[in-house]
């Protein structure tokens, strides 16, 4: 049986109703056959299992949920999104959940050790809704260690410019550095004699150039609709995503099929169906 993301899409459109009458997102009955992992709070929240032998379809996708009851996305905690990510950073040591799941699914999960990320997001508004599928990429416009190196020089020069303290060129540097990893903030940090560990969470809020629920900045994503939006960096990458789209799907008539322009990131190739 073949798994992707469009597979996965398509258990989404088979069950659209239930997708937007559910109380949470959560709750969905999300087709286990397709899936190498399945839990709820941590990232990801679902993993496509490989798909193996097949020239099409690569499978292993990362999924995350973000429900909200607005249109605005909700905060990404602690994990910023990205448009792929290393598995071998999801998987930490030999009694992770995330690992044990895929191997009792039978993933080797060293057959892709990068993986695809998506979110779903569902957002509601005066008795509407938005369902979109959409690649992390669409948030991803800086990569994640200049995102973090840049914020946290935003500290330093503040404080430069405050007379609070002064920094060489070269110790600004190291400091940029030492703190352009996500890591660095991740871990429990245990101070002796200290009866409490502390560690430092990293959250994410989407502006408005890059919230895809926005009616104003992606007029385009209806009213009730479930949408899935790929990158679109070629017309060889789009003619590549609809033969995927052909072999998942029975036909297509059923999908609006258009791109939308990100406003720091390019083109994004979209299939939009009523709900």
């Amino acid at each position: 049986m073949s798994s992707s993301i469009y597979h996965f899409f398509k258990n989404l459109v088979d069950n659209k109703d239930a997708l937007e009458s559910i109380t949470k997102l959560d709750d969905f009955d999300f087709d286990v056959n397709i899936l190498s992992c399945k839990r709820v709070g941590q990232f990801p929240d679902l993993a496509i299992r490989i798909c193996k032998d097949d020239e099409l379809f690569e499978g292993g996708e990362l999924v995350e949920l973000k429900d909200s009851k607005s249109y605005t996305v909700s905060s990404f905690n602690s994990t910023i999104p990205t448009g792929r990510k290393q598995i071998a950073k999801v998987i930490r040591g030999k009694n992770s959940e995330v690992l044990r799941k895929m191997i009792e699914a039978g993933d080797n999960i060293s057959d892709l050790p990068e993986r695809e990320v998506f979110y779903l997001i569902r957002g509601k508004s005066k008795g509407r809704t938005k369902i979109v599928l959409v690649h992390g990429s669409f948030f991803e416009t800086v990569k994640v260690s200049e995102l973090i190196a840049k914020s946290f020089s935003q500290v330093l020069r503040e404080n430069m410019e405050s007379g609070k303290t002064r920094f060489d060129d070269e110790t600004k540097a190291i400091l940029e550095t030492l703190f352009s990893e996500q890591t660095s903030f991740s871990k429990v940090r245990n101070v002796e004699n200290a009866s409490v560990k502390l560690r430092f969470r990293i959250m994410t809020e989407v502006k408005a150039e890059g919230n895809i629920l926005n009616t104003k900045k992606y007029h385009e994503i209806l009213d009730d609709t479930l949408n899935l939006i790929l990158p679109s960096h070629s017309e060889n990458e789009d003619q590549l995503n609809l033969d995927k789209m052909n072999v998942v799907f029975d036909n297509l008539n059923s999908f609006k099929i258009f791109q939308v322009k990100h406003h720091f990131n390019g083109n994004f190739l979209v299939f939009q169906t009523a709900i």
